[in-house]
Formats: C-alpha cells, structure tokens, sequence
C-alpha cells in the first residue's frame, strides 16, 4: 500500500484449522470485470456486482505465496482505507476486515462486513474471493459509489506479515460503473462510414449504406469499436448489420426503401449518443471474415434534425479494430423487445403520466429455427433504447414461470445518453427461459397518438443483448394482438387517466405475437398468450452482515470450520 508498512509485535489473524492449500464455501457466479492493479501484471482484481441485491464480489490474486491485501481508500494510502488481508498456511487460513484513521494501526472492524468464499494457493499465486454489500451501515467501511475509487493492495512472499517493500501500489478504477479501456492496439482495423452524404432537412432521417467489410480468408475476431462522429447534434445512433447471403449487391441511400438491403437484420455492433468506445471482454469477439468473407454489411445511421438544418454533410461511422488471434467465444447480439414498427398499430395514449409497453421473448421458440441444441446464453451487456417519451426500462428474465432476475434496470432513462451497460455478473439465459422487456413513458407533452415505429418522435422499447456463446438468432421480440381488443380510445385527454390505465391493461393482458428470426432473416411466428409478471424492482438499503450459511447464504469466517480457531489481531502501520 501507498507508503511503508509495518507489522506490530501485536500481529493478528482470525486463524483457522482447515485440511490442505484450498477451501471454498460455494461455487460463486462468473466475475465479469478484470484489471491488473500493477504494471507487471502480478497483482489481478476480479469482480462482479449485483445492484438489485446490493452485494459486489471480489477475487484478489497475486504472484506470492505469501499474505496478500486489498483496500479501498480515499487518496491511494492509508488515511481513511478500508482493508482485508488473508492468506494460506499449511494449517490454516487466515482472513479479516481492518480500518485505517491515518499513520497510525489500523483497527480491526468492529462489525466484519467482508465474507470469505474461498482462499487457494496454486503454484505460487495466492487468491481470494470475498464479499460485502456495496452499502454498508458500518461507518469504519468505505462506501462504494459509481464514481472512481482509488484500490490499494500490497504483498508479502511469506505468510510472515512484515514490512511489504515494494510490493504495494495503487489504482483508480469505477467497480459499478466500468468501462474496459478502449486502448488495444492489438490487430489492425479499417472504417465503416457514411459516404459523405447530405443529411436532408427531416426531423428525422435514417441513413443505410450496404457494402463489403475488408475480405478475410481467415475468420478474425472484432474486439474494439470506435464511433467516429461529424454530426454530434444530429447523429442519434448507429447499428451495425449482417446481411444474409442473398443480399449481393451495395446500396446507399434511405432506409426501409423497400429494397433488399431491408432484410439486414443481424446486429453485429450498437453506438448511441453519448457513448464511447466499447472493447469487447478479454475472452471474447465478434466474428468476422472466414466462411462469412463474401457477407455484406449495412451501416444504419438515424440523423435526429429537430430544426430541420439543410444542407449538412455526414461521414460518421464506426472504426473497427480486429485481431486474427481467436479468442475463447464468439460474440453475438440478440434483440428482444417490442417489434419497432407502425404495421401492429401498437401506440400510446398522450397525456400518460406514465403507460407501460411489454415485449417478450419466450426462448423455447429458438429450438424451432436452430438445427443445434440450444446452449446456455452468457450476457455481459446490454443497451437499452426508447425515444423521447421514455422514462424507464427494465428487463426481466424468467424460469419455469418465475422470475429469477433482472438482466438490466434504467430508473432514469436519459435519451442522449444511450450505451452499452455492463452487467456487474454474468446473466445465464437458459433454454426454454423467457425474457421481458418493461418501458414506461410519459406523454403528458402530446396531443396525439405515439406509435411504435423509427422516428424520433415515434418511440421503441428494445434491449440489446451482448452474449456468448454466439447461436444464429437475430431477434426475438414482440407485440400484442390487439384482434380481442373491444375498444381503442380514440381521444383520450390528461384527465383520462383512469381509461388510459384500462387500456393499458387490455394491451399487456392480450396475447403477444412473437416473432423469431435467425441469421438469414427467416422467422418464426409464434402467438404467446400471456405476459409474465415483473417483480417490483427491489430497494437496496445499506446492511452490515451478508446472510450466514446457517440461514441459506454465504457462511462467515467463523463459520468456515467447525473446529478450533484462534483470534488475534492484525495490526498495520504506515511510515
């Protein structure tokens, strides 16, 4: 850590008897966020959160086969930190949750908020798995925000706890909000841009250009992807399609023209204003090139023009950067959601203090349109999209007619800030599973009808799934058969907000008529007749105990083993 440190005559552990050089309480979910805390890429930091229950997961591994700390702490040293240090004997493990107030020891936490799940030392890397709620009450705990927060760690190459040398360091990295750096060099890359092309004096406008990707003979991997933008107040978002093989020939100009660039609807890359770069996992790419060389792409820009300037000239795109070097999994997009388009007549009433739309995707149907088993889907991101009228989003998963998770949650959807979130654990979507995607408007603004469709001033309710391992399936989403409905309000006014809750409610309680297309943009129609039930979404408050073993959780230290253990106390300084 930031400064000299060292171990008191008082040295402590909470030592316990265990029977070899690995133990773990229970198998834990993927960790999906990495970083090496040091430049020598001896020290890495695994974690994973969950926002709905509240708790974040940690796993720290170093090259020693000694004792191994992590702290969060305000400046980068001692002052104010909130530690754990562990590590493994032949005879036991040792692990514990310390405060700092300044250069003076550190005190052992009154309440121990960090849980233990595993400790191992394999051919000289020592690792621990810990966790604690992302809100403690515990004042002596550093409270975990979505703003960068500066870790702190140091080593020893024995289990004897003294002063650490060199081996300390720290860094600043967001654990709820992280972003994996847009910095690899690694491969090559090449642009996929607009033409310079006149952006027209619409309101709204959308922009597609079919054509070829650099011919790979060899199936590379896409693993960063960099928007390029002319127009910052007009490009509103872009979306990056694979086009089944029938489509040969480049086009440019409008799209939805009715020609066959129309059926490009394999969704390789998702840009929206506001976002940046995105790197793709370190285990994981887009596949492009090999047996897909000869596969055309079409580059969809929507241009937002509220004040219909004339005359603007656009080559915004996407930079591309790839790398022969496969990665462990293909990457694929799913999008699920509300079918975006005018034809179902789905709309919204104006003067909704708030109206709720529903689309589902009950993934049994992929088995229909597959010729391999259904695998297990891992997502790792997902972006969420309305229009102006948005206010929330969420996206629930279900099993056996239960809902066993959010796969994503937006309380306060904001339309010009639209990117990829990175989900705090990996989201397993089992086969036969059905995911729901809730929005929630408000059109006390409007005089008219709000349709489902493209335009701005239309409105969407879709998620973007980022998953592995990739299955040829495009889209998987929905709308409501509408055939039973007994009445549509013609004129529904702010005060009619009773009808306008009825009517919502024959929306949701209909019928959803589902549709799921794979990579050649062939569909399965499927009429499914209910709309699953989304849990309330939770309210996380601050607590200092995880759930005991006893109680169906995670154990504590002190619950690990069932025989002796000896307390002492770990005390640390800084010089």
């Amino acid at each position: 850590m930031k400064g000299s440190v060292r171990m008191w005559p008082q040295l402590a552990f909470l030592y316990l008897l265990t029977a070899g050089p690995t133990w773990s309480s229970a198998a834990l979910v993927d960790l999906p966020f990495m970083e090496y805390l040091d430049n020598k890429q001896l020290v890495l930091l695994q974690w994973g959160f969950d926002e709905v229950v509240g708790n974040i997961t940690f796993t720290l591994s170093i090259k020693t086969s000694g004792w191994i700390g992590f702290g969060l702490s305000p400046k980068g040293n001692m002052k104010g930190a909130d530690m754990v240090i562990g590590g493994f004997r032949t005879s036991g493990i040792y692990f514990q949750d310390h405060h700092a107030t300044g250069n003076v020891l550190p005190m052992v936490d009154s309440t121990q908020d960090y849980v233990l799940h595993s400790m191992t030392e394999v051919e000289g890397r020592t690792s621990m798995t810990f966790q604690r709620a992302i809100q403690t009450c515990d004042e002596e705990d550093f409270h975990i925000t979505a703003v960068p927060i500066k870790l702190i760690y140091a080593y020893g190459q024995t289990d004897e706890i003294k002063y650490h040398g060199a081996n300390r360091g720290t860094k600043e990295v967001n654990l709820l909000r992280y972003i994996p750096r847009a910095t690899s060099q690694e491969g090559a890359y090449f642009d996929f841009t607009m033409d310079n092309i006149t952006i027209p004096a619409n309101f709204t406008y959308y922009h597609c250009r079919v054509m070829k990707m650099p011919r790979f003979n060899v199936t590379q991997h896409v693993i960063l992807i960099e928007p390029l933008i002319d127009n910052l107040d007009m490009v509103h978002h872009m979306i990056l399609y694979g086009c089944p093989l029938d489509v040969t020939d480049d086009y440019d100009g409008p799209c939805y023209a009715g020609n066959i660039a129309d059926s490009c609807f394999k969704v390789m890359s998702v840009w929206g204003i506001g976002a940046g770069a995105y790197e793709l996992p370190a285990d994981a790419g887009i596949p492009i090139g090999g047996p897909n060389k000869d596969t055309l792409y079409r580059l969809e820009t929507h241009y937002n023009n509220p004040a219909t300037v004339a005359g603007r000239q656009d080559s915004s795109g996407l930079r591309i950067r790839h790398t022969a070097n496969l990665r462990r999994y293909n990457v694929g997009t799913l999008t699920t959601g509300v079918v975006p388009s005018r034809l179902y007549n789905y709309r919204i009433p104006p003067g909704a203090t708030q109206f709720h739309t529903y689309g589902t995707c009950n993934t049994s149907l992929f088995s229909e349109i597959m010729e391999d088993p259904v695998p297990d889907l891992k997502v790792f991101a997902l972006l969420l999209h309305t229009h102006l009228a948005g206010r929330k989003i969420r996206a629930g998963l279900f099993r056996d007619g239960q809902q066993v998770d959010f796969l994503a949650l937006d309380e306060n959807y904001d339309f010009d800030m639209q990117e990829a979130i990175s989900v705090g654990s990996i989201k397993t979507i089992k086969p036969n599973d059905t995911i729901l995607v809730e929005c929630n408007y408000m059109t006390t603004n409007r005089s008219g009808y709000t349709y489902m469709g493209l335009g701005t001033m239309d409105e969407m309710c879709l998620a973007f799934l980022l998953y592995y391992p990739e299955i040829p399936i495009n889209t998987c989403w929905s709308t409501p058969y509408q055939g039973h409905i007994d009445s549509v309000p013609s004129e529904l006014q702010p005060a009619d907000q009773e009808d306008i809750i009825a009517y919502e409610n024959q929306l949701s309680s209909s019928p959803q008529f589902q549709i799921v297309s794979n990579k050649e943009s062939r569909d399965f129609r499927h009429l499914e007749r209910t709309v699953m039930t989304m849990n309330a979404t939770p309210t996380v408050t601050c607590r200092n105990h995880l759930p005991s073993l006893s109680k169906g959780g995670r154990c504590s230290c002190s619950e690990i083993i069932g025989g002796s253990a000896l307390l002492l106390l770990l005390l640390w300084s800084e010089v």
